[in-house]
Parts: C-alpha cells; structure tokens; sequence
C-alpha cells in the first residue's frame, strides 16, 4: 500500500509517472476498486503510445500518499472532483479508460466533460463492467471480513501476499469496503447519449460484467461502438496487457491524426 513514486503534478487527484510533452493526446486512467493510479504505470512506460499520449492515473482519496485522507462512497461525488482536476489539462484532446468501477467513474466524468465542451471527451474505454443500463443489485460491501477477502481472491487483481498480511490488510479492506459501496449503491440517471466513440472490453469468463452487459455500453453513445473481448476472467486484462494497450493505442492513434474529434451524427 506504500507509495513507490512520488508524483510531479501538485493535484492530488492526478499522478503522471512519464511526461511527455510532445503528445498530442492524454489518456486519463481509472483505477477499480480497491485500486490505486500505480496499477497503470506499465500502460504510462509503454513505447506503443510514445509519442501520441501521455498518461495520467487518478488516486483516489484512501490510499498510498493519500491514505489518511476521507474516503469517498459517493460516485457523483468523485466524478464531481476529478472532472474539476482535470480543467488545466484539457487543452489537449482527452480520453477515459475505466476498468470495473473506473469505468463507471470514467462514464461519469465524461458527461461532465461533455456538459462543459462539447470538445470533450474523445473517446472513452470502458473495461470489465457493465453498462449502466444494466443495473444489478450488489451487496459485496455488507459481506464480514473474512468473506470480502474470500470475494477479492476470487476475482484477482489483488496481490495474494498482501490477502495473507494482516497489517495491509487492516488498509485493504476498509478501501474495499468503501469503494465497492461506492459502485453498488451507484444509480445511473439516464442523459442524452456521449457523442464520442466508446470502445468496451470484457474477459469471457467475467461473471461480474458478462460481455452480453458489457455490450449493452452501445446504448450509452451516439458515437461509433465497438466491443472487444479477450480469454479471461475480471482481471482479464492482467494476462492481455499488450492486447489492451494495442486496442487503446490505436484509437489514440486516430485521434491525434485527425484535426477534428471523432463524433456520432448526433447534433
């Protein structure tokens, strides 16, 4: 749960672990539960978006350099502050990846862009949860202890050493608790459709966001959809890194080819 780097942006929201001047895109990158901005540190290293993008990961409240701070329970909320952290770095174009509850978050920040420049976002990428559209009632943050561990080792992403410490896991599991509240008591209110491209990605074996709901993100954007779904379970994209960062990079590609945003025909 330590910190292993020491951001170089003054908002505590935002951490950026390569800069890159010259892109002329940058990626904005949301953690799942329990998570924290180093899981995509790999994907801000990789030569495949030098030099288009640069990266930037959200932290949130409750974790490394941030862990005395209040957790937040409230996706509304949450969406509300990174959307206001990521006003001075919007004079490039911006695009939103979310896996599990990112993505949720990330749905959520790219309405507020939307609302505040018809120029944003660009596209967004939604990973391993289920459209909003497809609402289903969730009671993972009234489980005991011992059961919420049980469901983390279950699903993955959660380094088993840190399951088996119970020093981190006094850390772990309020962060946990927290944020799979946030996400399960999270109710979408239906808007008018994003105009940006959506891409949505699933594992096969995802019984949290089968590909059927995750497919169902088509609804959510007039924009051009596609879905991609990789062999795997919710944390698919841990064995399909390379995969991911060929589908992102390429659309990013697109982006910074283009002089303007690709749209839906909806006015």
């Amino acid at each position: 749960m330590s910190a292993p780097h020491i951001p170089d942006l003054p908002d505590p929201w935002l951490r950026r672990f390569r800069p890159r001047p010259e892109a002329k895109v940058r990626l904005v990158c949301f953690p799942h539960a329990g998570g924290s901005a180093t899981y995509y540190h790999a994907l801000a290293q990789s030569p495949a978006l030098m030099p288009t993008a640069e990266v930037l990961a959200v932290q949130y409240p409750g974790r490394q350099d941030r862990r005395k701070e209040q957790l937040m329970d409230s996706v509304p909320e949450l969406a509300d502050r990174i959307t206001a952290s990521l006003t001075p770095y919007d004079d490039r174009p911006l695009a939103l990846f979310g896996h599990s509850m990112g993505a949720v978050l990330a749905f959520e920040v790219a309405q507020r862009l939307r609302e505040r420049s018809e120029n944003q976002p660009h596209w967004l990428f939604v990973s391993g949860r289920r459209a909003p559209s497809r609402f289903r009632r969730g009671t993972v943050h009234l489980l005991g202890d011992a059961e919420l561990v049980d469901e983390l080792r279950r699903v993955g992403g959660t380094d088993p050493r840190f399951l088996d410490d119970e020093e981190l896991l006094a850390e772990i599991i309020p962060v946990v608790r927290n944020d799979y509240r946030a996400t399960e008591e999270y109710r979408w209110s239906p808007s008018s459709p994003l105009r940006c491209p959506v891409t949505a990605l699933a594992g096969d074996r995802d019984t949290q966001a089968p590909p059927d709901d995750v497919a169902a993100w088509r609804q959510h954007t007039d924009g051009p959809f596609d879905l991609k779904v990789f062999s795997g379970g919710h944390f698919y994209l841990d064995a399909h890194r390379q995969g991911v960062t060929d589908v992102v990079s390429e659309a990013l590609a697109r982006i910074a080819g283009r002089r303007e945003p690709v749209r839906g025909t909806a006015q």
